[in-house]
């Protein structure tokens, strides 16, 4: 039996190619009314070039030409296609299926996601040439301030929360706090722990809009690497819940892999033994070990 429907029978869906919980993520052209569809849905399609790119039809035909064709990426912006140079709208048209999945589809069996924008970036077969100062380290901020905004308003909304997600937005929301620090957004920094999900999720949406809309300094890819590295201390911290202490192990292990390969290649060939070994430290919720984690994160630091 698919993973899927054995996923569907225990969340109660009796066709998992139908019910919507499942296809707005996995065949999202099934919420397209059929009076607006060219002809019959293949929901083996799955994610098309419009899913991220918006309707087609009314760029379609010119979205290839260039500058030189008298046909900038305004226009093309202008004419509906989405403006995925922007860090910030990418992050938004990614986030929703890459980081949210409904308590009850998790508790039948459906694996968590973490949204990371840089290294999902990355990872997409590459069809597109990259915009000038594009760089990682930005990327990577903007999508984890994101990804915070998203977990946050799963924690506000009813019969969401439980205690898995408040330890995941807690983990996040630390990450992020520290990253936010390095380049002197204090602001956002000084967000209460306690605060609430909906004030944490505003703070989180105008710290990545923020970031996106301003030049990405020289250095600051580094700054927050180190600034990260430098956390040993908080997982000594015995007032910290275990749970909690595991999710930031969860995060911050992304962020260092992630921040190296922004940086600097030789750089992230030196320390690739220690990027394992905290890898391998942060793999097991369960079995996490803050004192471990704490001596392999100071070791990564040292020879940062």
């Amino acid at each position: 039996m698919a993973r899927s429907v054995q996923i569907g029978a225990a969340a109660g869906i009796r066709d998992v190619a139908e019910d919507a919980r499942c296809t707005v993520c996995h065949a999202p052209f099934a919420g397209v009314p059929t009076s607006q569809r060219i002809g019959p849905l293949d929901r083996g399609d799955g994610v098309s070039c419009e899913t991220c790119h918006g309707p087609a039809e009314p760029w379609i035909r010119a979205h290839t030409r260039t500058a030189k064709d008298g046909y900038t990426h305004s226009d093309k912006v202008a004419a509906g296609l989405r403006d995925l140079r922007n860090p910030y709208v990418r992050a938004n048209t990614c986030v929703a299926c890459h980081e949210n999945v409904d308590r009850e589809l998790l508790k039948a069996g459906h694996p968590e996601l973490i949204f990371e924008l840089d290294g999902q970036t990355a990872a997409e077969p590459r069809h597109w040439m990259e915009r000038t100062g594009w760089d990682g380290g930005l990327a990577w901020l903007v999508g984890q301030a994101v990804a915070l905004r998203e977990v946050s308003w799963q924690l506000a909304r009813p019969g969401q929360s439980d205690s898995r997600l408040v330890a995941r937005q807690a983990g996040l929301l630390w990450v992020v706090q520290r990253a936010s620090r390095a380049i002197g957004q204090n602001t956002f920094a000084s967000l209460a722990v306690q605060s609430s999900a909906d004030k944490t999720r505003a703070a989180a949406d105008d710290l990545a809009k923020d970031v996106a809309s301003r030049p990405w300094a020289p250095g600051l890819t580094t700054a927050v690497l180190k600034q990260l590295a430098s956390a040993a201390e908080d997982f000594r911290d015995a007032g910290t819940p275990a749970d909690i202490q595991a999710r930031r192990g969860e995060r911050l292990v992304l962020a260092l892999d992630r921040l190296l390969a922004a940086s600097d290649r030789d750089l992230e060939a030196r320390l690739d033994a220690e990027m394992k070994e905290l890898f391998r430290l942060a793999q097991s919720l369960p079995d996490f070990n803050p004192a471990n984690f704490a001596a392999a994160l100071e070791k990564f630091a040292a020879k940062l």
